[in-house]
Protein backbone atom coordinates (compact mmCIF):
# COMPACT_ATOMS: atom_id res chain seq x y z
CA UNK A 1 0.00 0.00 0.00
CA UNK A 2 2.79 2.44 0.94
CA UNK A 3 4.58 1.88 -2.37
CA UNK A 4 1.31 2.51 -4.25
CA UNK A 5 0.78 5.80 -2.43
CA UNK A 6 4.39 6.81 -3.03
CA UNK A 7 3.97 6.17 -6.76
CA UNK A 8 0.77 8.21 -6.87
CA UNK A 9 2.42 11.09 -5.04
CA UNK A 10 5.38 11.01 -7.41
CA UNK A 11 3.00 10.92 -10.36
CA UNK A 12 1.11 13.98 -9.18
CA UNK A 13 4.28 15.84 -8.19
CA UNK A 14 5.60 15.29 -11.71
CA UNK A 15 2.51 16.88 -13.21
CA UNK A 16 0.65 13.78 -14.34
CA UNK A 17 -3.11 13.78 -13.91
CA UNK A 18 -4.66 11.66 -11.17
CA UNK A 19 -7.79 9.61 -11.80
CA UNK A 20 -10.75 9.76 -9.38
CA UNK A 21 -9.80 6.35 -7.96
CA UNK A 22 -6.25 7.54 -7.39
CA UNK A 23 -7.48 10.73 -5.75
CA UNK A 24 -9.63 8.67 -3.41
CA UNK A 25 -6.66 6.50 -2.46
CA UNK A 26 -4.78 9.65 -1.47
CA UNK A 27 -7.69 10.96 0.62
CA UNK A 28 -7.81 7.60 2.39
CA UNK A 29 -4.09 7.88 3.16
CA UNK A 30 -3.13 9.06 6.64
CA UNK A 31 0.50 9.94 5.90
CA UNK A 32 -0.06 13.68 6.18
CA UNK A 33 3.62 14.55 5.89
CA UNK A 34 3.97 12.65 2.60
CA UNK A 35 0.84 14.30 1.18
CA UNK A 36 2.18 17.68 2.24
CA UNK A 37 5.57 17.15 0.63
CA UNK A 38 3.97 16.17 -2.66
CA UNK A 39 1.50 19.07 -2.58
CA UNK A 40 4.32 21.49 -1.79
CA UNK A 41 6.34 20.10 -4.69
CA UNK A 42 3.41 20.82 -7.02
CA UNK A 43 3.02 24.32 -5.57
CA UNK A 44 6.72 25.08 -6.04
CA UNK A 45 6.59 23.77 -9.60
CA UNK A 46 3.54 25.89 -10.42
CA UNK A 47 4.75 28.88 -8.37
CA UNK A 48 8.56 28.97 -8.37
CA UNK A 49 8.52 32.66 -7.45
CA UNK A 50 10.00 33.85 -4.17
CA UNK A 51 6.75 35.34 -2.90
CA UNK A 52 3.39 34.20 -1.63
CA UNK A 53 0.32 36.35 -2.02
CA UNK A 54 -2.63 37.82 -0.10
CA UNK A 55 -5.30 40.40 -0.81
CA UNK A 56 -7.32 43.00 1.04
CA UNK A 57 -11.07 42.98 0.68
CA UNK A 58 -14.24 43.02 2.71
CA UNK A 59 -17.12 40.57 2.84
CA UNK A 60 -20.29 42.61 2.56
CA UNK A 61 -23.55 40.74 3.06
CA UNK A 62 -26.07 43.08 1.47
CA UNK A 63 -28.95 41.00 2.85
CA UNK A 64 -29.44 38.04 5.17
CA UNK A 65 -32.89 37.19 3.81
CA UNK A 66 -32.86 33.83 2.05
CA UNK A 67 -35.59 31.71 0.51
CA UNK A 68 -33.39 28.60 0.74
CA UNK A 69 -32.80 26.60 3.90
CA UNK A 70 -29.28 25.34 4.56
CA UNK A 71 -28.97 23.22 7.70
CA UNK A 72 -25.45 24.51 8.37
CA UNK A 73 -26.18 28.26 8.02
CA UNK A 74 -26.77 30.28 11.17
CA UNK A 75 -26.64 33.59 9.29
CA UNK A 76 -29.76 33.58 7.11
CA UNK A 77 -33.23 34.76 8.03
CA UNK A 78 -36.44 33.66 6.35
CA UNK A 79 -38.42 36.16 4.25
CA UNK A 80 -40.61 38.34 6.51
CA UNK A 81 -38.44 37.52 9.57
CA UNK A 82 -38.14 40.62 11.73
CA UNK A 83 -34.36 40.10 11.92
CA UNK A 84 -34.03 40.14 8.15
CA UNK A 85 -32.32 43.15 6.59
CA UNK A 86 -31.28 44.73 3.32
CA UNK A 87 -28.39 47.17 3.73
CA UNK A 88 -29.23 50.79 3.11
CA UNK A 89 -27.26 52.07 0.13
CA UNK A 90 -25.49 54.70 2.25
CA UNK A 91 -24.33 52.00 4.68
CA UNK A 92 -23.09 49.84 1.81
CA UNK A 93 -21.14 52.71 0.27
CA UNK A 94 -19.66 53.61 3.67
CA UNK A 95 -18.41 50.05 4.12
CA UNK A 96 -16.71 50.26 0.72
CA UNK A 97 -15.18 53.64 1.59
CA UNK A 98 -13.70 52.12 4.76
CA UNK A 99 -12.27 49.27 2.68
CA UNK A 100 -10.68 51.71 0.22
CA UNK A 101 -9.25 53.76 3.10
CA UNK A 102 -7.53 50.58 4.37
CA UNK A 103 -5.96 49.94 0.97
CA UNK A 104 -8.55 47.51 -0.37
CA UNK A 105 -9.47 47.46 -4.04
CA UNK A 106 -12.16 44.78 -3.94
CA UNK A 107 -15.35 43.84 -2.15
CA UNK A 108 -16.74 40.33 -1.87
CA UNK A 109 -20.47 40.93 -1.95
CA UNK A 110 -22.92 38.14 -1.23
CA UNK A 111 -26.38 37.83 0.26
CA UNK A 112 -29.18 35.35 0.55
CA UNK A 113 -31.74 34.37 -2.06
CA UNK A 114 -34.06 37.32 -1.51
CA UNK A 115 -37.40 36.71 -3.23
CA UNK A 116 -38.43 40.39 -3.42
CA UNK A 117 -35.35 41.99 -5.02
CA UNK A 118 -35.51 42.40 -8.79
CA UNK A 119 -32.68 42.13 -11.27
CA UNK A 120 -33.06 45.89 -11.79
CA UNK A 121 -32.40 46.41 -8.06
CA UNK A 122 -29.10 44.54 -8.36
CA UNK A 123 -28.14 46.47 -11.49
CA UNK A 124 -28.81 49.76 -9.71
CA UNK A 125 -26.70 48.67 -6.73
CA UNK A 126 -23.79 47.72 -8.99
CA UNK A 127 -23.99 51.00 -10.90
CA UNK A 128 -24.10 52.99 -7.66
CA UNK A 129 -20.97 51.23 -6.39
CA UNK A 130 -19.04 51.71 -9.63
CA UNK A 131 -20.06 55.37 -9.93
CA UNK A 132 -18.60 56.07 -6.48
CA UNK A 133 -15.69 53.61 -6.62
CA UNK A 134 -14.73 52.87 -10.24
CA UNK A 135 -11.42 51.39 -9.11
CA UNK A 136 -13.01 48.73 -6.87
CA UNK A 137 -13.62 45.25 -8.28
CA UNK A 138 -16.98 43.80 -7.32
CA UNK A 139 -16.42 40.10 -6.65
CA UNK A 140 -20.07 39.41 -6.21
CA UNK A 141 -23.07 37.12 -6.18
CA UNK A 142 -22.39 33.43 -5.68
CA UNK A 143 -23.70 30.93 -8.26
CA UNK A 144 -26.77 30.11 -6.11
CA UNK A 145 -27.69 33.80 -6.06
CA UNK A 146 -27.23 34.23 -9.81
CA UNK A 147 -29.23 31.09 -10.53
CA UNK A 148 -31.96 32.48 -8.25
CA UNK A 149 -31.90 35.78 -10.19
CA UNK A 150 -32.84 33.84 -13.32
CA UNK A 151 -35.87 32.40 -11.51
CA UNK A 152 -37.05 35.73 -10.12
CA UNK A 153 -36.51 37.62 -13.40
CA UNK A 154 -37.62 34.73 -15.64
CA UNK A 155 -34.68 35.50 -17.91
CA UNK A 156 -32.00 33.20 -19.40
CA UNK A 157 -28.73 32.83 -17.47
CA UNK A 158 -26.66 34.43 -20.23
CA UNK A 159 -28.92 37.50 -20.25
CA UNK A 160 -28.74 37.87 -16.47
CA UNK A 161 -24.95 37.63 -16.50
CA UNK A 162 -24.64 40.07 -19.39
CA UNK A 163 -26.76 42.62 -17.56
CA UNK A 164 -24.85 42.20 -14.29
CA UNK A 165 -21.53 42.53 -16.11
CA UNK A 166 -22.70 45.66 -17.92
CA UNK A 167 -23.76 47.16 -14.58
CA UNK A 168 -20.34 46.57 -13.02
CA UNK A 169 -19.95 42.97 -11.83
CA UNK A 170 -16.25 42.14 -12.08
CA UNK A 171 -15.91 38.52 -10.97
CA UNK A 172 -17.88 35.76 -9.25
CA UNK A 173 -17.02 34.12 -5.90
CA UNK A 174 -17.32 30.39 -5.41
CA UNK A 175 -19.78 30.44 -2.53
CA UNK A 176 -22.62 28.00 -2.14
CA UNK A 177 -20.71 25.05 -3.57
CA UNK A 178 -20.53 23.05 -0.35
CA UNK A 179 -20.14 19.61 -1.97
CA UNK A 180 -20.98 19.46 -5.68
CA UNK A 181 -22.83 16.15 -5.43
CA UNK A 182 -26.63 16.23 -5.55
CA UNK A 183 -27.07 13.55 -2.89
CA UNK A 184 -25.23 15.74 -0.41
CA UNK A 185 -26.87 18.98 -1.51
CA UNK A 186 -30.36 17.53 -1.15
CA UNK A 187 -29.55 16.29 2.34
CA UNK A 188 -28.26 19.57 3.76
CA UNK A 189 -30.09 22.23 1.71
CA UNK A 190 -33.57 22.89 0.37
CA UNK A 191 -34.53 25.41 -2.29
CA UNK A 192 -30.96 25.86 -3.44
CA UNK A 193 -29.20 25.29 -6.75
CA UNK A 194 -28.02 21.75 -7.53
CA UNK A 195 -24.67 20.73 -8.93
CA UNK A 196 -25.12 21.10 -12.69
CA UNK A 197 -26.63 24.57 -12.41
CA UNK A 198 -23.94 25.74 -9.95
CA UNK A 199 -21.29 24.67 -12.43
CA UNK A 200 -23.17 26.13 -15.39
CA UNK A 201 -23.25 29.62 -13.86
CA UNK A 202 -19.47 29.49 -13.84
CA UNK A 203 -19.26 27.89 -17.28
CA UNK A 204 -21.38 30.59 -18.93
CA UNK A 205 -19.58 33.37 -17.06
CA UNK A 206 -16.23 31.97 -18.21
CA UNK A 207 -17.46 31.73 -21.79
CA UNK A 208 -18.24 35.46 -21.56
CA UNK A 209 -14.61 36.08 -20.59
CA UNK A 210 -15.26 36.28 -16.85
CA UNK A 211 -13.24 34.83 -13.98
CA UNK A 212 -14.44 33.16 -10.80
CA UNK A 213 -13.20 31.18 -7.82
CA UNK A 214 -14.16 27.67 -6.74
CA UNK A 215 -14.74 26.42 -3.21
CA UNK A 216 -15.53 23.33 -1.16
CA UNK A 217 -16.96 23.07 2.35
CA UNK A 218 -16.28 19.55 3.60
CA UNK A 219 -16.38 17.45 6.72
CA UNK A 220 -20.12 16.97 7.23
CA UNK A 221 -22.30 14.33 5.52
CA UNK A 222 -20.22 13.68 2.41
CA UNK A 223 -18.05 10.62 1.80
CA UNK A 224 -14.41 10.83 0.76
CA UNK A 225 -15.43 9.64 -2.70
CA UNK A 226 -17.86 12.55 -2.91
CA UNK A 227 -15.08 15.00 -2.08
CA UNK A 228 -13.19 13.63 -5.06
CA UNK A 229 -16.32 13.83 -7.23
CA UNK A 230 -16.52 17.52 -6.29
CA UNK A 231 -12.91 18.07 -7.37
CA UNK A 232 -13.48 16.11 -10.56
CA UNK A 233 -16.47 18.25 -11.56
CA UNK A 234 -14.45 21.42 -11.02
CA UNK A 235 -11.52 20.03 -13.00
CA UNK A 236 -13.80 19.16 -15.91
CA UNK A 237 -15.22 22.68 -16.12
CA UNK A 238 -11.72 24.14 -15.84
CA UNK A 239 -10.62 21.93 -18.75
CA UNK A 240 -13.44 23.46 -20.78
CA UNK A 241 -13.08 27.11 -19.82
CA UNK A 242 -9.93 27.88 -17.83
CA UNK A 243 -11.95 30.48 -15.92
CA UNK A 244 -11.32 29.48 -12.30
CA UNK A 245 -8.51 31.56 -10.81
CA UNK A 246 -8.33 29.78 -7.47
CA UNK A 247 -9.69 27.04 -5.24
CA UNK A 248 -10.46 27.44 -1.55
CA UNK A 249 -11.58 24.66 0.78
CA UNK A 250 -12.56 24.80 4.41
CA UNK A 251 -14.02 22.57 7.07
CA UNK A 252 -17.69 22.63 7.99
CA UNK A 253 -18.25 24.61 11.18
CA UNK A 254 -20.82 22.80 13.37
CA UNK A 255 -23.83 24.94 14.12
CA UNK A 256 -27.51 25.57 13.52
CA UNK A 257 -29.31 22.34 12.49
CA UNK A 258 -26.02 20.45 12.10
CA UNK A 259 -24.54 21.30 15.48
CA UNK A 260 -24.55 17.62 16.43
CA UNK A 261 -21.94 16.71 13.82
CA UNK A 262 -18.32 16.57 14.98
CA UNK A 263 -15.95 19.20 13.65
CA UNK A 264 -13.33 18.11 11.15
CA UNK A 265 -9.96 19.04 12.60
CA UNK A 266 -6.77 20.51 11.24
CA UNK A 267 -5.46 17.11 10.11
CA UNK A 268 -8.47 16.62 7.84
CA UNK A 269 -8.20 20.18 6.56
CA UNK A 270 -4.52 19.93 5.63
CA UNK A 271 -4.99 16.48 4.11
CA UNK A 272 -7.90 17.56 1.95
CA UNK A 273 -6.18 20.75 0.81
CA UNK A 274 -3.04 18.80 -0.10
CA UNK A 275 -5.02 16.29 -2.14
CA UNK A 276 -6.90 19.16 -3.79
CA UNK A 277 -3.59 20.66 -4.93
CA UNK A 278 -2.50 17.29 -6.31
CA UNK A 279 -5.83 16.69 -8.06
CA UNK A 280 -6.66 20.13 -9.46
CA UNK A 281 -3.76 20.24 -11.88
CA UNK A 282 -5.42 22.95 -14.00
CA UNK A 283 -6.44 25.49 -11.32
CA UNK A 284 -3.44 27.74 -10.75
CA UNK A 285 -3.95 28.97 -7.20
CA UNK A 286 -4.94 27.48 -3.85
CA UNK A 287 -5.93 29.74 -0.96
CA UNK A 288 -5.33 28.99 2.70
CA UNK A 289 -8.40 29.10 4.92
CA UNK A 290 -7.06 30.81 8.03
CA UNK A 291 -10.57 32.19 8.67
CA UNK A 292 -11.75 28.75 9.79
CA UNK A 293 -8.40 27.28 10.85
CA UNK A 294 -6.68 30.14 12.64
CA UNK A 295 -3.29 31.75 12.03
CA UNK A 296 -0.95 28.80 12.63
CA UNK A 297 -2.79 26.19 10.56
CA UNK A 298 -3.48 28.87 7.97
CA UNK A 299 0.26 29.45 7.80
CA UNK A 300 1.08 25.73 7.65
CA UNK A 301 -1.39 25.46 4.76
CA UNK A 302 1.23 27.30 2.69
CA UNK A 303 3.31 24.11 3.01
CA UNK A 304 0.35 21.89 2.10
CA UNK A 305 -0.51 23.13 -1.35
CA UNK A 306 -1.55 26.74 -0.87
CA UNK A 307 0.34 29.59 -2.51
CA UNK A 308 -1.94 32.32 -1.22
CA UNK A 309 -3.02 33.41 2.28
CA UNK A 310 -6.38 34.61 1.02
CA UNK A 311 -7.94 37.85 2.14
CA UNK A 312 -7.27 40.06 5.12
CA UNK A 313 -11.10 40.04 5.24
CA UNK A 314 -11.96 43.30 6.94
CA UNK A 315 -15.47 41.99 7.63
CA UNK A 316 -16.85 38.46 7.79
CA UNK A 317 -20.32 37.54 9.03
CA UNK A 318 -21.35 34.10 7.82
CA UNK A 319 -18.65 31.92 9.39
CA UNK A 320 -18.73 34.13 12.47
CA UNK A 321 -22.46 33.42 12.84
CA UNK A 322 -21.60 29.73 13.20
CA UNK A 323 -19.32 30.57 16.12
CA UNK A 324 -15.92 30.48 14.42
CA UNK A 325 -14.10 33.78 14.59
CA UNK A 326 -10.45 34.23 13.63
CA UNK A 327 -9.00 37.64 12.83
CA UNK A 328 -5.58 38.67 11.55
CA UNK A 329 -3.92 42.02 11.17
CA UNK A 330 -2.13 42.83 7.94
CA UNK A 331 1.24 42.50 9.67
CA UNK A 332 0.33 39.09 11.12
CA UNK A 333 -0.55 37.89 7.65
CA UNK A 334 2.68 39.25 6.17
CA UNK A 335 4.75 37.82 9.03
CA UNK A 336 3.19 34.38 8.52
CA UNK A 337 4.42 34.46 4.93
CA UNK A 338 7.86 35.83 5.85
CA UNK A 339 8.41 33.16 8.52
CA UNK A 340 8.25 30.51 5.79
CA UNK A 341 10.95 32.28 3.79
CA UNK A 342 8.72 34.00 1.26
CA UNK A 343 8.10 37.66 0.47
CA UNK A 344 4.49 38.76 1.01
CA UNK A 345 2.92 40.37 -2.08
CA UNK A 346 -0.54 41.84 -2.41
CA UNK A 347 -2.64 40.81 -5.40
CA UNK A 348 -6.12 41.34 -6.77
CA UNK A 349 -8.76 38.67 -7.52
CA UNK A 350 -7.16 38.06 -10.90
CA UNK A 351 -3.83 37.29 -9.18
CA UNK A 352 -2.17 40.37 -10.61
CA UNK A 353 0.34 41.92 -8.19
CA UNK A 354 -0.81 45.36 -7.07
CA UNK A 355 1.95 46.40 -4.64
CA UNK A 356 5.57 47.41 -4.83
CA UNK A 357 8.02 44.62 -3.90
CA UNK A 358 9.61 44.86 -0.48
CA UNK A 359 13.25 45.98 -0.50
CA UNK A 360 15.73 43.13 -0.28
CA UNK A 361 17.27 42.56 3.16
CA UNK A 362 21.02 43.15 3.09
Amino acid sequence: MESTIAKLLDKAADGERLTPDEGLQLLECHDLAALGRAADAVTRRMHPESYRTYNIDRNINYTNVCAAVCDFCAFFRKPKDEEGYVLDRDVLLQKIQETVDLGGDQILMQGGLHPDLSLEWYEEMLRDIKSHFPQVNIHGFSPPEIHFFTKVSKLPLHTVLERLKAAGLGSIPGGGAEILVDRVRKEITRGKVLTDDWLNVNRVWHEMGGKSTATMMFGHVETLAERIEHLERLRQVQDETGGFTAFICWTFQPGYEMAHLPAAGSFEYLKTQAVSRLYLDNIPNIQSSWVTQGLKIGQIALLYGANDMGSLMIEENVVAAAGTVHYLTLEQMKDAIRELGYTPRRRNVFYELVDEPEPAVA
